[in-house]
């Protein structure tokens, strides 16, 4: 054989394998399965965390412990019409003040039949 010969079979084209269709069907199935996976994962707990989320604050009556997402510990004083969305929130003795109800980041103690389940709250 001569280098010329072995240049062009340097050059030629790698035969390709023949193509039996399934690898996109492969490809499709693993891209599916990522997907659900991340779904069931990350997407559907936060999704439910954030309903009940909503479910508790738009319960709220008066006496309710709430967070705020500035970290402010209170006690719900007034809640206004439903049409409305803020209300009064105590965080101290003669010291309250008007939120809206998105800024409520978690109900520390919704009512007394839940209070064992529910960490306590330090005092401070």
């Amino acid at each position: 054989m001569n280098l010329a010969t072995l240049i062009f079979l340097a050059d030629a084209a790698p035969a390709k394998p023949a193509d039996t269709g399934l690898q996109g069907v492969n490809m499709m199935v693993w891209m599916a399965f990522a997907f659900a996976l991340i779904y069931f994962v990350s997407i559907r707990p936060q999704t439910k965390k954030q309903k009940e989320l909503q479910a508790r604050i738009s319960s709220l009556k008066t006496g309710d412990k709430v967070v705020t997402t500035g970290g402010i510990y209170g006690i719900v004083a007034n809640v206004k019409d439903a049409a409305s969305a803020t209300l009064t929130l105590k965080i101290a003795d003669n010291v309250k003040i008007e939120i809206d109800k998105t800024a409520i980041a978690s109900v520390v103690n919704p009512d007394p039949g839940k209070a064992a389940s529910q960490p306590a709250v330090a005092k401070v």
